[in-house]
Protein backbone atom coordinates (compact mmCIF):
# COMPACT_ATOMS: atom_id res chain seq x y z
CA UNK A 1 0.00 0.00 0.00
CA UNK A 2 0.70 3.38 0.37
CA UNK A 3 3.29 4.62 2.30
CA UNK A 4 1.56 7.72 3.65
CA UNK A 5 -1.39 6.13 4.57
CA UNK A 6 0.78 4.12 6.28
CA UNK A 7 2.40 6.30 8.27
CA UNK A 8 -0.81 7.89 9.30
CA UNK A 9 -2.39 4.56 10.42
CA UNK A 10 1.00 4.38 12.89
CA UNK A 11 0.31 7.63 14.25
CA UNK A 12 -2.94 6.79 15.07
CA UNK A 13 -4.73 10.26 14.81
CA UNK A 14 -6.45 9.01 12.04
CA UNK A 15 -5.67 11.77 9.37
CA UNK A 16 -6.49 15.18 11.33
CA UNK A 17 -3.20 15.75 12.57
CA UNK A 18 -2.56 15.54 8.42
CA UNK A 19 -4.60 18.71 7.95
CA UNK A 20 -4.07 20.54 11.04
CA UNK A 21 -0.24 22.40 10.99
CA UNK A 22 1.73 22.19 14.45
CA UNK A 23 0.57 24.24 17.49
CA UNK A 24 3.29 26.85 17.00
CA UNK A 25 3.02 27.58 13.02
CA UNK A 26 -0.98 27.86 13.82
CA UNK A 27 -0.66 30.21 16.09
CA UNK A 28 2.05 32.04 13.77
CA UNK A 29 -0.46 31.50 10.47
CA UNK A 30 -3.08 33.65 12.67
CA UNK A 31 -1.10 36.50 13.35
CA UNK A 32 0.68 36.68 10.35
CA UNK A 33 -3.21 36.96 9.03
CA UNK A 34 -4.60 39.36 11.33
CA UNK A 35 -1.90 41.37 10.42
CA UNK A 36 -2.56 41.47 6.89
CA UNK A 37 -6.31 41.74 7.59
CA UNK A 38 -5.93 45.15 9.61
CA UNK A 39 -3.25 46.26 7.22
CA UNK A 40 -5.89 45.70 4.21
CA UNK A 41 -8.70 46.55 6.79
CA UNK A 42 -7.02 50.17 7.96
CA UNK A 43 -5.03 51.27 4.74
CA UNK A 44 -6.22 48.72 1.39
CA UNK A 45 -10.27 48.97 2.49
CA UNK A 46 -10.47 53.43 2.02
CA UNK A 47 -8.37 53.22 -0.92
CA UNK A 48 -10.43 50.35 -2.44
CA UNK A 49 -13.59 52.19 -1.14
CA UNK A 50 -12.66 55.32 -2.55
CA UNK A 51 -11.81 53.91 -5.95
CA UNK A 52 -14.94 52.23 -5.85
CA UNK A 53 -17.32 55.06 -4.83
CA UNK A 54 -14.91 57.52 -7.91
CA UNK A 55 -15.89 54.49 -10.11
CA UNK A 56 -19.56 54.65 -8.85
CA UNK A 57 -19.54 58.55 -9.35
CA UNK A 58 -17.83 58.26 -12.87
CA UNK A 59 -20.57 55.90 -14.01
CA UNK A 60 -23.51 58.30 -12.14
CA UNK A 61 -22.10 61.06 -14.33
CA UNK A 62 -21.80 59.17 -17.43
CA UNK A 63 -26.07 57.59 -16.82
CA UNK A 64 -26.88 61.26 -16.63
CA UNK A 65 -24.87 62.64 -19.44
CA UNK A 66 -26.44 59.73 -21.56
CA UNK A 67 -29.89 61.29 -19.73
CA UNK A 68 -29.29 64.60 -20.74
CA UNK A 69 -27.95 63.40 -24.37
CA UNK A 70 -30.92 61.11 -24.95
CA UNK A 71 -33.00 63.86 -23.89
CA UNK A 72 -31.32 66.38 -26.19
CA UNK A 73 -31.44 63.82 -28.93
CA UNK A 74 -35.45 63.71 -28.28
CA UNK A 75 -35.52 67.26 -28.56
CA UNK A 76 -33.47 67.43 -31.96
CA UNK A 77 -35.67 64.23 -33.09
CA UNK A 78 -39.06 66.15 -32.25
CA UNK A 79 -37.42 69.36 -34.00
CA UNK A 80 -36.50 67.91 -36.79
CA UNK A 81 -40.32 66.28 -36.89
CA UNK A 82 -41.69 69.53 -36.51
CA UNK A 83 -39.25 70.66 -39.43
CA UNK A 84 -40.20 67.96 -41.52
CA UNK A 85 -43.94 68.44 -41.17
CA UNK A 86 -43.63 72.64 -41.57
CA UNK A 87 -41.26 71.32 -44.98
CA UNK A 88 -44.58 68.79 -46.16
CA UNK A 89 -46.62 71.67 -45.31
CA UNK A 90 -45.15 74.23 -47.50
CA UNK A 91 -44.52 72.00 -50.37
CA UNK A 92 -47.75 71.14 -50.55
CA UNK A 93 -48.43 74.66 -50.32
CA UNK A 94 -46.13 75.57 -53.11
CA UNK A 95 -47.19 72.73 -55.57
CA UNK A 96 -51.20 73.68 -54.70
CA UNK A 97 -50.21 77.41 -55.60
CA UNK A 98 -48.71 76.06 -58.67
CA UNK A 99 -51.65 74.04 -59.71
CA UNK A 100 -53.59 77.26 -59.28
CA UNK A 101 -51.57 79.13 -61.58
CA UNK A 102 -50.99 76.22 -64.00
CA UNK A 103 -55.26 76.39 -64.19
CA UNK A 104 -55.21 80.37 -64.47
CA UNK A 105 -52.55 80.13 -67.23
CA UNK A 106 -54.23 77.51 -69.23
CA UNK A 107 -57.80 79.71 -68.81
CA UNK A 108 -56.04 82.49 -69.96
CA UNK A 109 -54.33 80.90 -72.79
CA UNK A 110 -57.82 79.05 -73.78
CA UNK A 111 -59.45 82.36 -73.21
CA UNK A 112 -56.77 84.06 -75.67
CA UNK A 113 -57.10 81.39 -78.22
CA UNK A 114 -61.02 81.72 -77.89
CA UNK A 115 -60.97 85.25 -78.89
CA UNK A 116 -58.11 84.92 -81.41
CA UNK A 117 -60.87 82.30 -83.43
CA UNK A 118 -63.29 84.52 -82.99
CA UNK A 119 -61.32 87.69 -84.23
CA UNK A 120 -59.90 85.49 -87.03
CA UNK A 121 -63.87 83.72 -87.89
CA UNK A 122 -64.76 87.78 -87.76
CA UNK A 123 -62.37 88.62 -89.72
CA UNK A 124 -63.13 85.95 -92.81
CA UNK A 125 -66.37 87.09 -92.43
CA UNK A 126 -65.84 90.72 -93.06
CA UNK A 127 -63.34 89.72 -95.86
CA UNK A 128 -65.96 87.21 -97.64
CA UNK A 129 -68.97 89.62 -96.95
CA UNK A 130 -66.27 92.28 -98.89
CA UNK A 131 -65.12 90.03 -101.54
CA UNK A 132 -69.18 88.77 -102.32
CA UNK A 133 -70.09 92.31 -102.37
CA UNK A 134 -67.08 93.29 -104.59
CA UNK A 135 -68.23 90.45 -106.66
CA UNK A 136 -71.77 90.93 -106.53
CA UNK A 137 -70.75 94.24 -107.80
CA UNK A 138 -68.90 93.16 -110.61
CA UNK A 139 -71.70 90.92 -111.47
CA UNK A 140 -74.28 93.76 -112.13
CA UNK A 141 -71.53 95.87 -114.22
CA UNK A 142 -71.47 93.03 -115.77
CA UNK A 143 -74.90 92.26 -116.28
CA UNK A 144 -76.14 96.11 -117.12
CA UNK A 145 -73.43 96.22 -119.89
CA UNK A 146 -74.12 93.05 -121.44
CA UNK A 147 -77.78 94.39 -121.10
CA UNK A 148 -77.44 97.38 -123.05
CA UNK A 149 -75.35 95.55 -125.34
CA UNK A 150 -77.57 93.28 -125.91
CA UNK A 151 -80.42 95.93 -126.27
CA UNK A 152 -77.93 97.98 -128.68
CA UNK A 153 -77.98 95.24 -131.18
CA UNK A 154 -81.31 94.58 -130.93
CA UNK A 155 -82.72 97.97 -131.26
CA UNK A 156 -79.70 98.38 -133.89
CA UNK A 157 -79.18 102.48 -132.60
CA UNK A 158 -77.28 103.43 -129.57
CA UNK A 159 -78.66 104.20 -126.25
CA UNK A 160 -78.09 106.83 -123.78
CA UNK A 161 -75.80 104.39 -121.86
CA UNK A 162 -76.34 105.98 -118.41
CA UNK A 163 -79.91 106.26 -118.76
CA UNK A 164 -79.68 102.28 -119.48
CA UNK A 165 -77.57 101.58 -116.58
CA UNK A 166 -79.93 103.15 -114.05
CA UNK A 167 -82.54 101.07 -115.27
CA UNK A 168 -80.96 97.98 -114.95
CA UNK A 169 -79.40 98.73 -111.50
CA UNK A 170 -83.02 99.19 -110.50
CA UNK A 171 -84.49 96.40 -111.77
CA UNK A 172 -81.24 94.32 -110.10
CA UNK A 173 -82.21 95.84 -106.85
CA UNK A 174 -85.91 95.39 -107.37
CA UNK A 175 -84.98 91.61 -107.76
CA UNK A 176 -82.55 91.58 -104.55
CA UNK A 177 -85.43 93.16 -102.55
CA UNK A 178 -87.65 90.31 -103.94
Amino acid sequence: MNSWYLAAEESGGGGLDLLLPPLPELIGGIIAFAIVFIFIWKFASPAINRLLEQRQSAIAGQLAEAEKAKAEAESLLADYRAQLAEAREQANQIIEEARNQAETMKNEIVSRAEQQAAEIVAKAREEAQAERARALAEARREVANLSIDLAERVVGEALDREAQLGLVERYIAELESK
